[in-house]
């Protein structure tokens, strides 16, 4: 691509300060050291609530450098503030464009700043806009949605349907998904089937201490996690039971399912641990019995990946996309049949088994070999 890449930065930018990454923020920053690490120019964008702004390839490296660090984004953009090849109101995108070199391609991965304004100014100015559209539950399940993003996020889809020259799938399952609202929306851009990377970080020694016997729940408290299953399965255990270790923030959920986890802890059945460094989450998961994943709907589904890559054992969800990037290493279960997830967490539970082999994990070295190739 003799033009470069210009990446929206607006996400990792606006979640600064919030603690550890999601699996989202984790792509788009992989997107920001590839770039960074290839010759061609780099340029990012970042949609404020004050305007727009443009780095280049330094600003981007500050940007890079600042991740992780507890900053908040207004205190984040005034450290590349001055770093910034330009800044501009909303309405004058075309402004920045024009500073590009001919033949930039634009990439959102993170679903932030996904307007049809801003798709249809990069067309306009003759950049190609590639998107990475990374499930579409908002619209497949609204009932696992936060209120109220039902809209904005169908009319994200209807602007990449009608402006992108790609959209980036992740897996075949979400690409069937995807294209379907794609179809609706009047035009199915062409895609790049290109599944996501997965590093590992080296364990490192955690804040959390598991006194016996344990599993892992790993994902953000949100009522798609189905972490409620397990609350009510963890009581029905034999004694001595093994404690459950929640990894993750707490996002969005009904009253009731973070008073059955408090109820929980007090008993020191569950352990709950939010913004742990990924060493710690990895020590955690090496120790498990298994990683449970009940989840009800998924795109990708990062963690049984990284469970697998550690050598630990998975309890899934059968869902078609864990099966297509799991492949036959978890054991799966309907997410809500609680009697199938009681009996194994108990056969589980008594295994004194060190653990499974290691499996191979995809790397991100050849997502970007799919993604780049084709785009170029």
């Amino acid at each position: 691509m003799a033009g470069g890449f210009l990446l929206d930065l607006t996400r990792l930018v606006s979640r600064s300060g919030r603690g550890q990454m999601t699996g989202i923020d984790r792509v788009e920053a992989a997107y920001l050291a590839h770039l960074l690490a290839q010759d061609s120019p780099i340029f990012g964008l970042i949609r404020t609530a004050l305007g727009l702004v443009l780095l280049g390839r330094q600003g981007c490296a500050q940007l890079q450098a600042s991740l992780g660090r507890p900053i908040f984004p207004k205190d984040l953009l005034a450290v590349i503030r001055p770093y910034a090849i330009a800044r501009r109101p909303h309405f004058m995108l075309g402004h920045l464009l024009r500073r590009l070199p001919h033949g930039t391609a634009y990439l959102n991965v993170g679903h932030s700043n996904l307007r049809a304004s801003t798709l249809a100014a990069m067309q306009r100015y003759g950049v190609t806009s590639v998107v990475l559209i990374h499930d579409t539950i908002p619209l497949d399940h609204p009932e696992f949605a936060r209120a109220g993003t039902h809209v904005p996020f169908a009319a994200k889809i209807a602007a990449t349907a009608r402006f992108a020259a790609r959209v980036i799938h992740i897996s075949a399952d979400a690409r069937a998904k995807t294209e379907a609202h794609f179809a609706a929306a009047g035009r199915i851009p062409p895609a790049i089937l290109a599944p996501l990377g997965v590093t590992l970080a080296a364990p490192a020694p955690s804040p959390i201490t598991p006194t016996r016997p344990y599993f892992v729940a790993l994902g953000t408290i949100e009522p798609r996690k189905n972490l409620k299953l397990l609350f009510d399965i963890w009581p029905n255990l034999p004694a001595p039971a093994p404690q459950l270790v929640v990894i993750g923030a707490a996002g969005w959920a009904d009253a009731a399912l973070f008073a059955q986890m408090a109820q929980l802890q007090a008993q020191g059945a569950v352990l709950h641990g939010e913004n742990l460094s990924d060493g710690a989450v990895a020590s955690l998961l090496q120790g498990a019995r298994a990683l449970l994943f009940p989840s009800l709907a998924e795109g990708f589904g990062l963690p049984p990946l990284e469970a697998a890559g550690l050598g630990t054992a998975v309890i899934a969800s059968d869902l078609p996309v864990l099966r297509e990037v799991c492949g036959d290493f978890p054991v799966y279960l309907d997410p809500r049949d609680s009697y199938s997830w009681l009996e194994t967490i108990k056969i589980l539970a008594a295994d004194q088994q060190s653990g499974r082999k290691k499996q191979n994990l995809p790397l991100w070295a050849d997502h970007f070999k799919v993604v780049l190739t084709q785009i170029g």
